[in-house]
């Protein structure tokens, strides 16, 4: 740097700085490099134009802007048009980008993607037996994506590789990285200090198009860590106690940003966790600044170049010294203790020493019928050895869990390392059963038998989500989130009325015993054995490979355009259904045994909003045929309103779409004739995936009109001759008696996402540039 200043022998510095400049992403693209050189650039001319210390999110949002020079910027306000550096899709929402891809009629994708087979493996009856039966199962589908991956240059992770954030965590993540991810649960690399953010399927496409891809500017939330963590809090606790905080919702339009003297106590892997989790508080994504724990996992995964590189950078990968947060929330660690939050939400949170209390007053079951260690939030190698710690305490007093035990390694290498190290024998011996390398009940791949459905019981998990039959399909099983090492101390006590940190077991030998606070190495001494290869380059020229979609297939189905706005207002449309209360992406389009539909639209489109509940009746899947006045499923009238030219409407409560980036809860309505969704507020990814289908996301400009509409009603949307950003649309209400009435509704749509929905659909208005370009 000083002779470059001076002016002095630059060809003998030049040759560093290419050095420099060559570090590949990942060890699997050799020749796609790190580009920190433009980050920095990038800041600088906004930190100029700005002219205020800026937060990490910001620098790293602001590094990737497509024109920073021009881009207007306002938190929480504009939108800004980014270049991220690379794509990951998760095997069941790749189906549905790569169709839309093939759509597009591009050869190739323009960034770094990859294809990652972990949500199409049901838990039945152990690792093995599980993979061979979902490679069966699935065989058509897995042929798709890999065959799609190496005809358009997509890396592709096959069945057994891992749960795709565990493996982002392991090899493509980095200091600074923009990935995007076509699953909620994508700021999982933020504890690697990226700004990782999950969208929907379209959205993918996008960037895999090489154009540029639109996010609201987030507002950036800061989490102020002080103290240390010890005893049996973990990294778990801290997203346990902020969701408690911020609620389901709290976090939306917002990034958060962790940082104070807090951070350095916690682990690379326990910063994932909680940058998981923050996809329960509606948070766009979650960043920790780069620090020595990320350069010692770097290191041990094979990535020190990476490093070095970021140690180099440092100053743009960490917050400026008095940068402002739209919202500042501090945590003591030291104070901080023990959480299990629940049922049914993940923002109820409980003190572990009260669950047991509050759980005997509320009714719920004490008893623990299951603990399921694993998923993509707890599922590293620290995880397994704290949850190792506690097991092999109870085995050496002679005891094993008194609830079944579940364990799911997170990726091939964890599995193979806790394999070699002992920690998985300690957990079968305890009474565990290993599952496979992937997300099994977490999202609802769970073959459950010891119960029937409609059974009333307790599951706690250290999983992310406990929505109603979020896990099994059973509405009356209470699921609980905690820690893995809670979650192992409560399946051997077998009770919610068990606290480890004061409560005593009894041994085999009669006498009591109380459990010590585990503890563990976060990365193995040795280095991680890497298992088995499961991963499939791209060919340099895909060009050559078919990719093979049977007309008679059950499974996929090439897509077909949605229609083009006719120019005119909707006039006249019936009201599906008015959902009363929570409605998440699993309400509108439930996962389960209906994943093996995400390939074929038609198919998938038989399961929507039938866990919606309807206002008229409270029921689930029971509405109103406004044209032969029966009651019958959703979707079957949602086909016949379809089948008689009828457009139709939805009417939804708080936060509607929350939880996964479901990007079939936007497309199904669409499909089946549905033009608007009015909601008192929408969660971030379902409301751009409803736009990028070319469905009219809009809000009650005053919440207290939602009662205004009922299920009977017409509904008139006025006003889309000139719709216009911020420009708000008139609703006229027909009642069933003649009279009518009309409210206002409001809308987040810019320009560009209007000509979404005059296009029809943000892919149809993708071929019309094309078209116009060439």
């Amino acid at each position: 740097q000083h002779a470059l200043n001076s002016g002095i022998r630059h060809y003998h510095v030049a040759p560093v700085l290419c050095q420099r400049a060559k570090v590949a992403m990942s060890h699997f693209e050799p020749n796609e490099h790190i580009n920190y050189e433009k980050l920095e650039k990038n800041i600088n001319i906004v930190r100029k134009r700005l002219d205020r210390p800026l937060t990490l999110s910001e620098k790293i949002v602001y590094g990737h802007l497509d024109d920073p020079a021009k881009q207007e910027i306002e938190r929480g306000k504009t939108y800004l048009r980014l270049r991220p550096d690379r794509v990951a899709m998760q095997d069941a929402t790749a189906q549905m980008a790569m169709l839309q891809f093939i759509s597009s009629g591009l050869p190739k994708v323009a960034v770094p993607s990859t294809i990652h087979c972990d949500h199409l493996i049901e838990a039945q009856s152990g690792g093995e037996k599980d993979l061979r039966r979902a490679k069966d199962i699935n065989q058509e589908v897995y042929n798709f994506l890999a065959t799609a991956g190496a005809k358009y240059g997509v890396g592709f992770w096959k069945p057994g590789s891992g749960i795709i954030h565990q493996i982002i965590l392991e090899n493509y993540s980095y200091p600074g990285v923009m990935l995007i991810g076509t699953d909620s649960h994508t700021p999982n690399g933020g504890g690697l200090g990226g700004i990782c953010i999950g969208v929907g399927g379209a959205d993918a496409v996008d960037v895999m198009a090489g154009i540029p891809w639109e996010l609201k500017c987030p507002k950036v939330i800061g989490v102020k860590l002080t103290g240390k963590l010890s005893g049996w809090s973990s990294p778990k606790d801290v997203i346990l106690k902020v969701a408690g905080i911020l609620t389901v919702k709290g976090g939306t339009g917002a990034i958060i940003e962790y940082h104070g003297p807090g951070v350095d106590s916690i682990s690379c892997t326990g910063m994932a966790t909680i940058c998981n989790m923050g996809a329960e508080i509606g948070a766009t994504t979650s960043v920790f600044p780069y620090n020595a724990r990320m350069k010692k996992y770097l290191g041990k995964t094979g990535r020190a170049d990476i490093a070095a590189l970021a140690d180099e950078f440092q100053q743009h990968l960490v917050p400026d010294s008095g940068c402002q947060y739209d919202q500042v929330i501090e945590i003591n660690l030291s104070e901080l203790k023990p959480h299990i939050n629940g049922p049914f939400t993940p923002d109820l949170a409980h003190p572990v020493s009260d669950i047991g209390a509050v759980a005997e007053k509320e009714g719920w079951p004490v008893d623990i019928r299951v603990g399921l260690i694993g998923s993509c939030t707890n599922s590293s190698y620290e995880d397994m050895g704290r949850s190792a710690a506690v097991a092999k305490q109870a085995l050496s007093h002679g005891l094993k869990c008194k609830s079944m035990f579940t364990i799911t390694p997170g990726s091939e290498q964890i599995r193979a390392t806790i394999e070699r190290d002992g920690y998985a024998q300690i957990l079968r011996d305890v009474g565990g059963l290993v599952l496979a390398n992937a997300c099994g009940p977490c999202i609802g791949q769970w073959d459950r038998k010891d119960i029937k459905k409609g059974e009333k019981n307790t599951i706690v998990t250290s999983y992310n989500r406990n929505f109603t039959g979020r896990n099994d399909a059973n509405p009356e099983t209470h699921a609980f989130v905690t820690s893995p090492e809670i979650v192992t101390a409560l399946s051997i006590a077998g009770t919610l009325k068990f606290n480890p940190e004061t409560d005593y077991l009894t041994a085999a030998d009669g006498k009591k015993f109380k459990l010590e606070a585990p503890d563990a190495d976060e990365l193995p001494k040795l280095e991680f054995d890497p298992g088995q290869d499961t991963y499939q380059y791209p060919p340099k020229d895909g060009s050559g490979q078919h990719v093979d979609v049977s007309p008679t297939s059950q499974r996929l189905q090439l897509l077909e355009p949605f229609d083009k706005w006719d120019g005119k207002d909707l006039e006249d449309m019936l009201i599906l259904i008015k959902v009363k209360g929570k409605c998440t992406t699993d309400h509108i389009s439930a996962a389960g045994p209906w994943l093996k539909f995400r390939g074929h639209l038609d198919n998938i489109s038989n399961n929507l909003l039938i866990g919606a509940i309807n206002i008229e009746n409270g029921k689930a899947n029971s509405v109103r045929n406004a044209l032969t006045q029966e009651f019958g499923p959703v979707p079957d009238t949602a086909r016949y309103y379809k089948k008689m030219g009828v457009k139709w409407a939805v009417i939804g409560d708080e936060n509607y779409g929350e939880g996964s980036s479901r990007e079939h809860a936007a497309l199904e309505p669409r499909h089946l004739g549905g033009r608007v969704i009015i909601t008192k507020s929408f969660a971030r990814i379902h409301e751009t995936n409803l736009k990028k289908q070319g469905l009219l996301p809009l809000t009650f400009a005053d919440p207290a009109d939602y009662n205004k509409i009922h299920p009977v009603d017409k509904l008139s949307i006025v006003g889309l001759a000139d719709f216009a950003p911020g420009k708000p649309l008139k609703c006229i209400i027909k009642h069933p008696n003649g009279s009518q009435e009309t409210i206002m509704l409001n809308h987040t749509f810019n320009e560009s996402q209007i000509e979404w929905f005059q296009a029809g659909s943000a892919l149809n208005r993708m071929k019309e540039l094309q078209q116009k370009a060439s």
